[in-house]
């Protein structure tokens, strides 16, 4: 039942991300979940294929693709390898649109050309330990210097996807105070080089799942970031977050439908092979009934997710349909999973069958990039309630 998304192009991409995940990434990944995530010189090779710049201006080395469909096609084949391209997604799918949309000219000529090749991973710190999705109550702050060259950043960042390995960070911080009647003023957003003085990354926080993608802890002490390095215009953060979050929270919701769907093929091929009382696993009527269920929840799923990937092509998401598309893709993806995970009995709780890989890896999607909490408030408000 999926939508007709994919032509001749897409299909020709789709192979080559299949052929470089089976040489260069499935061999290793064991390691890169040991290690915490890929070695560095991994995001070169990315930036060598194209992958890393698919939608960045062709002027910067990039693809100039305007499609978001070349990055679903990298998050479905992933899914249905079971691996992760580390911080590729952060990168690519969340930090492009700011860099494109609110970086100068000159901003452009110094950034997209590494960011495009691996050369320059980004990352973007907007979570605070006090402040997770409630944007607003970010502390972090920066002043201007007294000849005004350069803001002095103080803060913390926590769950900072890719943070221990960027080069740049796209920090969210407080250039003003927040008002009464206005509590998202004065927030604004520094390009901050991570090899600047009074910058560290803290601890790598081991996490249930997604073990190939680092996530640290950041702290700003003094650190002194040239002007030329603000995005955007001060205190405009909110609004410019505002905007991107929806392409944030359709990646998410693309890799919910993609993670339900390899669940299925999982539980499939298992029930298949598996014997029970002399008699494959599949052939009882409860594994039929359960797999019925999850190919449906799968074939809604996608229609979702392909849904929402046309109308982001289109220029016409909203954030309330990208809310709508993450809330339901995630949560089936949820019940997909564990349902798919059950069938496996207990090798289903053993890391070496996928299965297991993928329930871990999950259950963060229905947290990051706003909660389903945070979803159905955006939602009812589109309501009016």
């Amino acid at each position: 039942m999926r939508t007709a998304l994919y032509n001749e192009d897409h299909n020709a991409f789709r192979e080559m991300v299949r052929g470089f995940i089976a040489r260069e990434v499935a061999p290793v990944f064991e390691d890169w979940m040991e290690q915490g995530h890929p070695p560095r010189e991994f995001y070169n090779r990315l930036g060598e294929t194209g992958i890393l710049g698919v939608q960045a201006p062709e002027e910067f080395g990039g693809g100039g693709e305007k499609s978001f469909k070349y990055n679903a096609i990298v998050i479905e084949e992933s899914a249905a390898a079971g691996v992760s391209f580390g911080n590729f997604s952060v990168h690519s799918n969340l930090i492009l649109p700011y860099l494109t949309t609110y970086a100068s000219a000159q901003q452009k000529q110094r950034w997209l050309p590494g960011f495009v090749s691996g050369e320059t991973m980004f990352a973007i710190a907007m979570t605070e330990p006090g402040a997770g999705s409630d944007l607003a109550s970010i502390s972090t702050s920066a002043v201007l210097s007294e000849d005004g060259s350069h803001y002095i950043l103080n803060g913390s960042k926590t769950f900072i996807s890719g943070g221990a390995l960027a080069d740049r960070v796209l920090v969210v911080c407080r250039t003003a105070p927040a008002t009464l009647e206005d509590r998202r003023r004065g927030l604004t957003i520094l390009v901050v080089d991570a090899h600047t003085a009074g910058y560290a990354v803290g601890r790598k926080l081991k996490k249930i799942g997604l073990q190939a993608q680092d996530t640290a802890e950041l702290s700003f002490v003094d650190v002194r970031v040239p002007v030329e390095d603000r995005l955007g215009d001060e205190g405009a953060a909110f609004t410019y977050l505002t905007h991107n979050l929806a392409q944030e929270r359709l990646t998410i919701a693309l890799g919910g439908a993609a993670f339900a769907s390899a669940a299925l093929t999982h539980a499939l091929a298992y029930t298949a092979e598996r014997k029970v009382f002399g008699k494959p696993l599949s052939s009882f009527q409860n594994s039929k009934f359960v797999l019925a269920e999850c190919a449906t929840d799968v074939d809604a799923v996608n229609l979702m997710a392909d849904r929402a990937l046309e109308l982001h092509d289109a220029g016409e998401l909203t954030v309330a349909d990208a809310a709508k598309a993450k809330l339901f893709c995630t949560e089936t993806a949820g019940r997909v999973i564990d349902k798919c995970l059950q069938l496996h009995g207990g090798y289903g709780y053993v890391l070496e069958y996928p299965i297991a890989r993928l329930y871990a890896d999950t259950r963060v999607s229905r947290i990051y990039g706003g909660t389903s909490e945070v979803m159905k408030t955006i939602i009812a408000k589109s309501l009016g309630i």
